[in-house]
C-alpha cells in the first residue's frame, strides 16, 4: 500500500556499493562483445568470421561427424594431483583437493580422420578436469612450444597459402612466400617443424599451452602464466622410415601398449611471465629463464575409442576455467573457442541424422570418431 500524502516519506533504501558490479559487469560484457566479434555475430560483413574459418579449415571437404581440427583421435582418463606449491600459485580449487578425475582426448593435427597417425607433425592432448564443487577446468594443448602467428587474420592467411596447389600437390611457393612476408612471425613456427624431432608416442610428447592467462591466489593476486605438460616416460624420437611404413593407428596401438603396463604421467609445469613478456601474443616464446613451477601430476590410466568413449561429445574450449584461473587479452583464445563451437555444433547434428563420414577402403584401418 503506497503512503498517504500526510504520511512522511518511507526511509530510503540503503546505499549499495554498486561500483565493484559495475566493474565486473562492464569485464562480462567486454569478453561478450570480444566473442560475439570472433564468431561474426556482430561487425560487418565481409570480415573473418569463425563460421567462414571453419569454413576455410574444411575446404569444401569435410568429414561429417568428426571435429574439424585435430579429427583423428582416443579418449583417455585418469586424475590430477596438484603438488604442495600448486596451491599458492592460483586458489584454484583442483590445487586445493587431493585429487581430481580427468577425461581426455589425445589426437594428431590434421582434419582427416582416416589420415596416418605416425605422419602428423603435431600432437595434442585435451583434458577436462571436474572438482568436487562442480568447476571444470579444460585445456587445450599442442606438441609445438608457441603458435605460429598472432592473430586469427594470421591463421587464416596461413590457412589459405597452405592449401595445395592442384598441378603440383604442394603449396604455392609464391602465396606462402607472400604470406611469410605479411606475418614473419611464422617463419620460426617454420624453423620449428622442420628441425625438432618428432615423438614417437603420445606417451613422451610435451604438451603446451601456448597462450597466457592469469592465475589468481587466495589473496586476489595475479600473475600471466603459461604451463605445460612435460612427460615422465622418456623422449624417442621417431625415425623416418616407421613414419613412412606405419599402420594408420600407429599411436594408438602405441598408447595402449603401454597402459597395459600402468599408467602415464605428465608433470603440469607453469612457466611465470615477467614484467614486458608478451600475454596476448602466443607466437612470441618467452624467455627459458623465467621461473617454473611444478603444480602437480597428470596421470592416465585408460584409453578407449573415441566412438564411444566420454571425449566424442566434449567440446575442449580452452576458454572454460575455474575460480583462481583467468583469461587474457589473447585474441586466439577467442578465436579458438568460436570456431571449436561452431566445428561441435555442426559435428553433433550431423551426427543426430546419422551423416558420418566413412573411411575410404585404402586407408585400411576404421577410424574412431
Amino acid at each position: 500500500m503506497p503512503p498517504l500524502p500526510d504520511d512522511p516519506s518511507p526511509p530510503s533504501p540503503p546505499s549499495r556499493p554498486w561500483g565493484p558490479w559495475a566493474a565486473i559487469a562492464g569485464l562480462v560484457l567486454g569478453l561478450s562483445l570480444a566473442f560475439a566479434w570472433v564468431a561474426g555475430w556482430i561487425g560487418p560483413a565481409g570480415r573473418l568470421t569463425a563460421p567462414r574459418l571453419v569454413d576455410d579449415i574444411e575446404n569444401g571437404k569435410p568429414f561429417p561427424g568428426f571435429r574439424r581440427a585435430h579429427s583423428r583421435g582416443v579418449c583417455v582418463a585418469g586424475y590430477f594431483e596438484p603438488s604442495a606449491e600448486a596451491a599458492t600459485l592460483s586458489r584454484a580449487r583442483v590445487f586445493r583437493q587431493p585429487r581430481t578425475p580427468v577425461q581426455g582426448r589425445l589426437s594428431i593435427g590434421g582434419g582427416d580422420p582416416f589420415g596416418a597417425e605416425a605422419q602428423a607433425r603435431v600432437r595434442s592432448l585435451a583434458l577436462s578436469l571436474r572438482t568436487d564443487d562442480g568447476q571444470e577446468w579444460r585445456m587445450a594443448m599442442n606438441s609445438f612450444p608457441f603458435f605460429a602467428v598472432a592473430t586469427p587474420a594470421g591463421f587464416h592467411a596461413q590457412l589459405l597459402a597452405s592449401r595445395p596447389d592442384p598441378a603440383t600437390g604442394k603449396p604455392d611457393p609464391a602465396k606462402m612466400a607472400a604470406f611469410l612476408e605479411r606475418y614473419p612471425e611464422a617463419a620460426r613456427f617454420q624453423a620449428w617443424a622442420k628441425s625438432a624431432p618428432w615423438s614417437s608416442s603420445w606417451a613422451n610428447t610435451e604438451y603446451n599451452g601456448v597462450n597466457a592467462f592469469r592465475f589468481i591466489d587466495a589473496q586476489g593476486r595475479s600473475r600471466f602464466v603459461r604451463w605445460s605438460m612435460q612427460p615422465q616416460a622418456a623422449f624417442e624420437a621417431l625415425a623416418a622410415t616407421t613414419r613412412q611404413d606405419a599402420e594408420a593407428d600407429y599411436l594408438q596401438r602405441e598408447l595402449a601398449q603401454r597402459l597395459a603396463q600402468g599408467p602415464l604421467r605428465w608433470d603440469l609445469v607453469v612457466t611465470e611471465a615477467a614484467a614486458g613478456d608478451p600475454v596476448d601474443d602466443p607466437s612470441q616464446p618467452w624467455p627459458a629463464s623465467r621461473p617454473t613451477h611444478v603444480a602437480g601430476t597428470l596421470v592416465l590410466e585408460r584409453s578407449e575409442p573415441q566412438a564411444t568413449g566420454a571425449c566424442r561429445d566434449v567440446n575442449y574450449d580452452p576458454t572454460v576455467v575455474p575460480d583462481g584461473v583467468a583469461l587474457s587479452d589473447d585474441p586466439i583464445l577467442a578465436a579458438r573457442a568460436a570456431a571449436y563451437s561452431i566445428s561441435f555444433n555442426r559435428r553433433e547434428r550431423e551426427t543426430a541424422r546419422g551423416d558420418i563420414a566413412r573411411p575410404a577402403p585404402t586407408h585400411g584401418t576404421e577410424a574412431t570418431r
